[in-house]
């Protein structure tokens, strides 16, 4: 990292609208924010994550707090808009066509500025969180994914910490024993052959 590349002066640079500055803060937090979304929101991830960033574009300026806070910040919003979206389903549900509900199962490819997520590996981890309950996967990637702290996690999602590492464990155990499932399965059809 260049010197003027430090969070202090990135995020002063960015607070007086510096594009640099803006697409340095993009750069490193934009693959995790997507990662969060695509496993909440699969359909609606990109759109979810452009309304963060048009937030975040908006509040930077009052703005206060080194880099973790800012982490911290921007998953706050994506979680508020998730649960703004759900709001509004719920309050306007709409009949959905057989067509628009196959396109919902499938994933478009990552955009170009989620290199880091393309890889198949990265897509079949997202895939397996994203097959756990709502709550578990929500902590799971934003504790892992994002690298936020249990507390960072509670204070996102309304929970205590210890609700969130409670949660954290029980869904990754349940990954670990699909994991551990699709292993022994595919070792025995293996030894069939």
């Amino acid at each position: 990292m260049h010197a003027d590349e430090r969070f202090e002066n990135v995020l002063e640079a960015a607070q007086a609208g510096e594009e640099w500055a803006l697409t340095v803060l993009y750069r490193r937090n934009q693959p995790a924010l997507l990662g969060y979304l695509r496993t909440q929101r699969p359909v609606d991830a990109d759109d979810i994550a452009s309304e963060t960033w048009i937030a975040v574009a908006r509040g930077l300026r009052r703005f206060k707090g080194d880099e973790e806070a800012l982490r911290r910040w921007i998953f706050t919003i994506a979680h508020r808009r998730l649960l703004d979206l759900r709001r509004d389903e719920f309050r306007r549900p709409q009949a959905v066509s057989e067509e628009a509900a196959a396109q919902a199962g499938i994933q478009e490819s990552p955009p170009a500025e989620a290199e880091a997520l393309a890889s198949l590996a990265t897509r079949q981890a997202l895939e397996q969180i994203a097959s756990l309950p709502a709550d578990e996967a929500e902590v799971v990637v934003l504790r892992v994914v994002a690298g936020l702290s249990a507390r960072d996690v509670a204070a996102i999602t309304g929970r205590s910490a210890g609700n969130v590492r409670v949660m954290q464990h029980r869904a990754l155990r349940r990954l670990a024993k699909k994991l551990f499932d699709k292993t022994f399965v595919t070792l025995l059809r293996s030894l069939a052959m």
